[in-house]
């Protein structure tokens, strides 16, 4: 069974996007952009929606052919493209950079996926993982907490129809007062 984790950036009050999708507040340092870049890096299978796949595939495909991008950018751009991806959603026709399109039920293709043998897969959309948090599919959850209040937009969490049990595995502190907590989920 492959690991499935939920990691994204989120504000102190738990939203991953502004009102409006806005995600400039949350800009990382080059140390937390290395993490985040690592952590591409070792994943087996990103999932995706469709709003943050757009977001993606908009910048990362060439981001490394952009006139003064840095190495660390680069790195992450390769890194990125080369990553197999899954893309849900019913409103796209096609997607490129290693990824593969799927329009059915998303909670059931997670499953399958996380039942198959392979790396581990992130979850990386807060709508997909909505879904797959209240059908108990994931394992664990990187909540990287930026010090700013949005006061709205989409949160991190969603509304769950019964409690859900954390084990706290790591905390770790990046530069600007950037907080990672990971927590497994206790089954």
């Amino acid at each position: 069974m492959r690991k499935l984790t939920f990691g994204m950036n989120l504000s102190l009050d738990g939203f991953v996007a502004a009102p409006g999708g806005d995600l400039d507040w949350g800009m990382p340092s080059d140390e937390l952009f290395q993490w985040w870049s690592d952590r591409v890096g070792a994943t087996g299978t990103a999932l995706y929606g469709r709003r943050l796949w757009e977001t993606m595939s908009s910048h990362w495909p060439t981001a490394d052919q952009q006139p003064g991008a840095t190495p660390a950018q680069i790195e992450f751009a390769r890194r990125w493209r080369d990553m197999p991806k899954v893309v849900f959603s019913s409103t796209i026709r096609t997607v490129d950079w290693n990824a593969r399109l799927f329009t059915g039920d998303a909670v059931t293709e997670i499953a399958r996926l996380r039942a198959e043998d392979g790396g581990s897969m992130d979850i990386s959309s807060a709508t997909l993982a909505a879904a797959a948090m209240r059908a108990g599919l994931i394992d664990e959850y990187a909540l990287v907490t930026h010090p700013v209040l949005l006061g709205g937009g989409t949160p991190f969490f969603t509304a769950l129809d019964s409690r859900v049990n954390l084990t706290l595995v790591e905390t770790r502190t990046f530069p600007g007062g950037v907080i990672l907590t990971r927590y497994e989920t206790r089954r």
